[in-house]
């Protein structure tokens, strides 16, 4: 019988199923870090469990860091993100598990790290507290976000309870204009569609645009699937991603790496297979998308208008537009292009690579920031930095009046002293534009790396294609 890809690799790490229970999933590979995991081991402690599995577990500090220029330990914002720090080192050490600290050479952001470092391999299955864990799925990873109940389950036996998601096949079909990227089909499909259509599903991204997209790019796709409702967001291992784990330093190699392509090249849905539900988009026509609201399914096209709540004929629906303006500070029918920013942040676990950072010092070079904004890019990692410091990104950035930083999650939660303040706008490549996401009383307006950077230049949004 014809499987999903999600199915294949379901029933390969299903280890009990009997009716009326739920079922019981082996997990590949438990990565951690310092915000969601204090209680869990607390509770190893208290039981006085081991880690099962200490090989597969990585912890990595990268929620509560400084991003400052040469950061230390006396940089970090307050004493609960010291301790959350502190205790991750000690629970690392004491329980034996890779930690990959402040000052480790290859930290970063979890979900960047992991793929980057090959410690997420396709066919897997991955879990994180924290739920743009999707992000990985991009390599053909059943990748989700748990809670910390579940991240102590996990490190004491293993294994996961899960119920069986049902199974979505979005399909995006078209060639992208110039300057239009994945996170703008991201922010697309979740306007579409609207913020709740993968609830209790996976979401399989396929079609020739998806194709088409880098593994940075997938990446995005999959980290914004969450935003769309979806438990975990997945795109099927092929050539691009054979060549993007090829070489990763905990990949395997030689004759094994051979033998593991083969496998994850048979995990792509079978011809036939059966989806629980199905759209379809085409982004041939695709403009840069930005958020005006305050749910990343409140978007608009760049060269388009703030929507007007009277035209909304559902009263639910016209107040709740209603609350989103007064929150955001917008005027209905506003042009977007009109809208001015005070902020703009380049980082987060869907934007902060090295390809999306050369897309943004694409659009800087040789300009300014415009007076009266502050522009911050946030490597996603220590790796990524280094990179971009080699391939000269850096100098653009700060040619232009960007400040570089260390990497870290930085402005797109707000726990490090990266914030905005209250009434604040900011054009961001990051994932949530909810009320208080980066900061008490901050506007956020997700963009597109591209966006960000053009948006810094002209002080307002601006479109991309006419750069």
């Amino acid at each position: 019988m014809p499987r999903t890809m999600f199915e294949k690799i379901w029933d390969a790490h299903v280890v009990r199923d009997e009716p009326g229970e739920v079922p019981m999933l082996y997990i590949d590979r438990h990565l951690t870090h310092e915000a969601t995991s204090p209680q869990a081991f607390a509770g190893l402690r208290a039981r006085k469990l081991p880690v099962h599995r200490p090989d597969s577990v990585v912890a990595v500090i990268d929620h509560n860091v400084p991003t400052v220029p040469g950061r230390r330990l006396i940089d970090v914002v307050d004493d609960q993100s010291v301790m959350c720090i502190e205790t991750m080192e000690e629970n690392a050490r004491d329980f034996g598990v890779k930690l990959l600290d402040m000052n480790d050479a290859d930290q970063g952001i979890v979900h960047v790290v992991g793929p980057e470092l090959g410690l997420s391999l396709p066919g897997m299955t991955v879990v994180c507290g924290d739920s743009h864990t999707s992000t990985h799925g991009a390599l053909g990873i059943f990748a989700v976000g748990i809670g910390t109940s579940e991240v102590e389950h996990v490190l004491a036996t293993q294994c996961l309870l899960q119920q069986k998601p049902r199974t979505m096949n979005i399909v995006v079909d078209g060639v992208l204009a110039p300057g239009v990227t994945a996170k703008d089909i991201a922010l697309a499909v979740i306007r579409k569609l609207g913020t709740d259509v993968g609830t209790h599903h996976v979401i399989e991204f396929s079609g020739s645009a998806v194709r088409s997209l880098t593994i940075e790019g997938r990446m995005t796709l999959c980290n914004m699937a969450i935003e769309a409702g979806a438990r975990a967001g997945m795109v099927a291992p092929d050539d691009v991603t054979i060549e993007y784990v090829r070489g990763r330093r905990f990949a395997p190699s030689g004759e094994l790496f051979e033998l593991a392509a083969a496998q994850w090249k048979q995990l792509a849905s079978d011809p036939g297979a059966r989806f629980d539900a199905e759209h379809h988009l085409d982004v041939g026509e695709l403009v840069p998308q930005v958020t005006w609201g305050t749910n990343p399914g409140m978007v608009a096209d760049v060269t388009g208008t703030v929507p007007d709540p009277a035209a909304e004929s559902d009263p639910a629906t016209r107040a709740g537009l209603e609350q989103a303006l007064e929150y955001m500070g917008l005027e209905p029918g506003q042009r977007i292009q009109d809208v001015g920013v005070d902020t703009v942040f380049i980082g987060s676990c869907t934007n902060s690579r090295l390809e999306d950072l050369r897309i943004a010092a694409g659009f800087a070079a040789g300009k300014r920031v415009a007076e009266g904004v502050r522009a911050i890019v946030v490597p996603g990692s220590m790796n990524v930095r280094r990179q971009a410091e080699e391939e000269g990104l850096a100098d653009i950035f700060r040619e232009a009046g960007f400040e570089w930083r260390e990497a870290g999650c930085s402005m797109c939660i707000a726990m490090n002293g990266d914030r905005l303040a209250p009434g604040e706008r900011c054009a961001s490549t990051s994932n949530r534009n909810f009320e208080g996401r980066q900061g008490r009383g901050g506007r956020t307006h997700l963009v597109s790396p591209g966006t960000a950077a053009a948006t810094a230049v002209a002080g307002r949004f601006a479109d991309v294609r006419d750069l």
